[in-house]
């Protein structure tokens, strides 16, 4: 990625060890008016619509990677033609481009499963959205709690425990109960369909005014609740809304463009494992069109709740997804350094190109616009079943 430039190559998109894992997509077929479900191959982006309508039904098969290798179709390119043409300011809409991977699964994510985020939750909480606040309020957190808390259990003896200190001290918080209660935060991060992939832009609310990026792994799990896959996603978050109070959830997380998947669905097979989710750390780059550079990561290895431990809380006999579900993990990353005036902390500015990237899941990139700036989400459940029935696929 160009410092402030909103560019992808395939080299950076995809995998270190390129197409040798099963990687599957979804591109914006003008031609049929839809979108089509296709392989990403050595020689090309494979449409396989005809075998499998939807990501959904690709991935209840009983082993999503052999099948994606079996099917067969139709080559709409190269890889590079195709991502190049997904740039909202350069793209040919007569022409292919790349979509977010998934289509009708359900959108969830996991909060506060790091402890870094776990305490930044708590500062939103206490500042009420102002980030100069913020900074004695951290100090007095990490005073009362520290930050080395990777081998607390959620929902522990030794959890409770601390949660009974933390009462006793008037420092209890809703954000700490789900960080080390025995129940995970699981809420709905974005209406289905409405994700963008990457080289698209991604949305801010204009009127909030501290904000970040989350850079997350998200598992992809069937109906009956095996995880088959993953992809690395963006968890965008207002900051300000949410601090204010947490029942401002819904506006801080879900806006026109404020949840990103991509860029591609890789498959567990002999390549790629829910070992391999486990010992992943997820890097992040934002620069901006003024010069600023951030970089960070986020370990997987370092989660309080393992990833088939909130898989289980997600899905089961008390809430049933037929379609299924992406599921973001979560994030340690917090930025907490100033961009700018002091005390003010970070929060994106437009432009910012952000960066999201993992060693066998690709790269994903966006870059930062308001919600209302970013292309509007016209194409809904009742178009996507239109067309796929005026194509013949289902």
């Amino acid at each position: 990625m160009d410092e402030a430039r909103f560019t992808q190559d395939v080299a950076s998109l995809l995998p270190v060890d390129g197409t040798a894992g099963a990687l599957a997509g979804r591109v914006w077929r003008p031609d049929a008016g839809g979108p089509s479900v296709v392989a990403i191959r050595a020689d090309g982006v494979v449409d396989i619509a005809h075998r499998f309508a939807t990501m959904r039904d690709l991935c209840e098969t009983a082993d999503p990677a052999n099948a994606l290798r079996a099917a067969e179709g139709t080559l709409l390119g190269s890889l590079d033609t195709i991502l190049a043409n997904t740039f909202p300011d350069t793209r040919d809409r007569t022409k292919p481009w790349l979509l977010t991977p998934v289509d009708l699964q359900s959108v969830k994510a996991a909060g506060v499963t790091f402890v870094v985020s776990m305490l930044e939750r708590v500062i939103d909480e206490r500042a009420r959205g102002n980030p100069e606040a913020a900074v004695a309020i951290r100090a007095e957190m990490r005073r009362l709690i520290g930050d080395d808390l990777q081998n607390l259990r959620p929902g522990s003896p030794a959890a409770m425990a601390l949660k009974e200190v933390l009462i006793r001290r008037g420092a209890w918080s809703q954000y700490l109960e789900v960080g080390i209660g025995p129940d995970a935060e699981i809420f709905t991060k974005a209406a289905t369909l409405s994700p963008v992939g990457t080289a698209m832009d991604a949305g801010l609310h204009p009127k909030s005014s501290w904000n970040n990026p989350e850079p997350e792994v998200a598992l992809i799990v069937v109906s009956d609740g095996r995880i088959v896959g993953a992809t690395l996603g963006n968890d965008v978050n207002l900051r300000d809304f949410e601090g204010r109070s947490a029942l401002l959830l819904s506006e801080a997380k879900d806006n026109n463009g404020s949840c990103v998947l991509g860029p591609l669905i890789r498959f567990f097979d002999g390549t790629f494992s829910l070992d391999d989710v486990r010992q992943t750390t997820v890097s992040l780059t934002v620069a901006g069109s003024d010069g600023y550079r951030l970089t960070g990561s986020s370990s997987l290895a370092k989660i309080s709740r393992d990833p088939a431990d909130l898989v289980a809380q997600l899905i089961g006999r008390e809430h049933q997804y037929p379609d299924g579900a992406a599921l973001f993990l979560g994030t340690m990353f917090a930025p907490t350094e100033d961009r700018g005036e002091a005390g003010q902390g970070f929060t994106h500015k437009r432009d910012d190109i952000v960066a999201i990237a993992a060693p066998k899941l690709g790269q994903l990139v966006n870059r930062m616009r308001t919600s209302d700036e970013c292309e509007p989400w016209t194409f809904g459940l009742a178009d996507l079943m239109r067309n796929l029935a005026r194509r013949g696929l289902i």
